[in-house]
């Protein structure tokens, strides 16, 4: 496994971290707490030591099941990363909250959820330009940091296009941007990605294998059962994204290696991106996602690359 430094902070994770919106339910799978703990440890094995959960992947759901985890294993084996500004109501229902006290709350819940007494990154998740220009809500969370609850704060970016918040990321103190970046959506290199390389801002790439359609499992033509949050995804621009997955699957994905795995990589190449947080079903799953470390697209001489 290889490992990069988020941003100008201490955290070093490794370039394959865990999303686990999956845990909470949203993608058609209820999870065990048992199928946590294989997940978990198969991430362990594999060098793993970057998870990223919500506070509304289920109602801190999936926080409580990593939280179980954690309270059963050594915390600071770990660097965890949560976000803030949602209540979760049911499956694709959510409230938007980001009073400072409301957050506060969130946080508060979060750490119990999770077993810890400490955040290492606390992101706002997906969060408007208006809920995002709140000086009281970044000097609250300064406060939280100085108190020990938080290690470093991060932007989860709603919209991978639009770099006002980028550009406002080192004011409000945050040190870290998440964003969708994958070979099927390249938007973050235009404008995202080269003020994180000028202001030293670690970048975390969600969705890196596009929901799913980057995994080889699906042919064009494929549908999804109506508990998948895929299925609520535009049918005709699923059809196209289909079609486009399988000429990259010919054209560009090199014979012998996965096309999940080359995906995983490809976006590794990239010297802004720190790390990809793929979800997971399962072990195995596990296994071939650690595997894209490995590949010789990515490279040792990244700039963000630390020795382990």
């Amino acid at each position: 496994m290889k490992y990069r430094k988020i941003g100008n902070t201490d955290l070093d994770v490794s370039a394959i971290g865990l999303g686990t919106w999956q845990f909470g339910g949203e993608w058609g799978k209820d999870f065990s707490q048992k199928e946590v703990d294989a997940i978990l440890d198969e991430a362990a094995a594999q060098g793993i030591n970057f998870l990223d959960t919500a506070e509304c992947y289920g109602d801190h759901l999936s926080e409580q099941l990593i939280g179980d985890y954690l309270k059963r294993h050594n915390r600071d084996n770990w660097i965890v990363a949560t976000k803030f500004g949602h209540h979760f109501h049911g499956p694709f229902e959510r409230t938007r909250h980001w009073d400072p006290d409301a957050v506060l709350k969130q946080l508060d819940q979060s750490l119990k959820a999770l077993h810890t007494d400490y955040i290492d990154l606390y992101q706002a998740h997906s969060c408007t330009d208006e809920e995002f220009n709140n000086d009281a809500l970044w000097t609250m969370l300064d406060k939280q940091k100085q108190a020990g609850k938080i290690r470093h704060l991060g932007i989860s970016l709603k919209a991978n296009n639009d770099a006002y918040q980028a550009k406002k990321a080192c004011e409000v103190g945050a040190t870290a941007l998440q964003v969708v970046y994958n070979r099927l959506d390249q938007a973050p290199e235009e404008e995202i990605f080269p003020i994180a390389e000028k202001d030293q801002l670690g970048v975390l790439a969600r969705v890196p294998l596009a929901s799913g359609y980057l995994s080889g499992k699906y042919k064009p033509g494929a549908t999804f059962e109506r508990s998948d949050v895929r299925s609520r995804h535009d049918k005709e621009a699923t059809m196209k994204k289909l079609a486009l997955v399988e000429q990259i699957k010919q054209s560009e994905v090199p014979e012998n290696t996965t096309m999940a795995t080359w995906a995983l990589a490809w976006c590794l190449q990239h010297p802004a991106v720190t790390t990809v947080i793929p979800g997971c079903k399962n072990p195995e799953q596990v296994i071939s996602n650690a595997s894209a470390s490995e590949l010789a697209m990515v490279s040792d001489s990244h700039p963000q690359q630390v020795k382990k």
